[in-house]
């Protein structure tokens, strides 16, 4: 009978996440082509028959290409700009598409000046270790003034990492961590029961 639970539960641990990621998958697609309108699918416009789950996904990911080429030109800039200023005046927007663009830039940006390394930091107390990701080195008058190399941690709060702490402290006092951001990431968000691979 014990067996026949464990196999049960090992059963269960398979085919969940599999099948909440098939449903992930499925809802991204449908909500996709149902952004686009249903004339302009590849199925319409060369007359297949059925539907193709996420074939709207090549206009969008068309859109996002063209946007990006005009976004990163000389006038793009500019009509970017004007475009901000403008949502800028629209009260209560301004603050949420602010905040919403600055942890955009920051994740997605090209520069690889988001999340460097996975650290291990004793917070919030000596004896107690947690997981934080180096954003950048601070060289600053802060640096000056400790004397120290300094660096710039951020420390996520589980099992949602979208908030957390920003904390600045000497490189001495951080443990690098051989795994990557992305296992370190998945270690926080499952409160420690994924472990990174080997």
């Amino acid at each position: 009978m014990k067996n026949l639970r464990n196999y049960f539960i090992s059963g269960l641990l398979f085919w969940i996440p599999l099948g909440l990621s098939i449903v992930v998958i499925k809802f991204f697609l449908e909500l996709v082509n149902d952004i686009v309108p249903s004339k302009y699918l590849p199925e319409a416009l060369f007359n297949l028959e059925g539907n193709i789950p996420g074939s709207g996904i090549i206009w969008v990911l068309l859109i996002l290409v063209v946007t990006g080429l005009l976004v990163n030109n000389f006038i793009g800039r500019k009509l970017v700009k004007i475009w901000e200023n403008l949502l800028d005046k629209i009260p209560g927007f301004r603050g949420i598409y602010k905040a919403l663009k600055q942890l955009s830039d920051t994740v997605l940006s090209p520069s690889g000046n988001s999340f460097k390394k996975a650290l291990l930091v004793e917070y919030p107390r000596k004896g107690m270790w947690t997981i934080a990701f180096q954003t950048g080195n601070y060289q600053g008058e802060i640096a000056t003034k400790i004397g120290e190399e300094i660096i710039n941690i951020y420390v996520p709060t589980t099992p949602n990492p979208t908030s957390g702490f920003f904390i600045m402290l000497p490189k001495k006092d951080t443990i690098e961590l051989d795994m990557s951001v992305d296992e370190a990431f998945k270690l926080v968000i499952s409160t420690g029961v994924v472990e990174p691979s080997k």
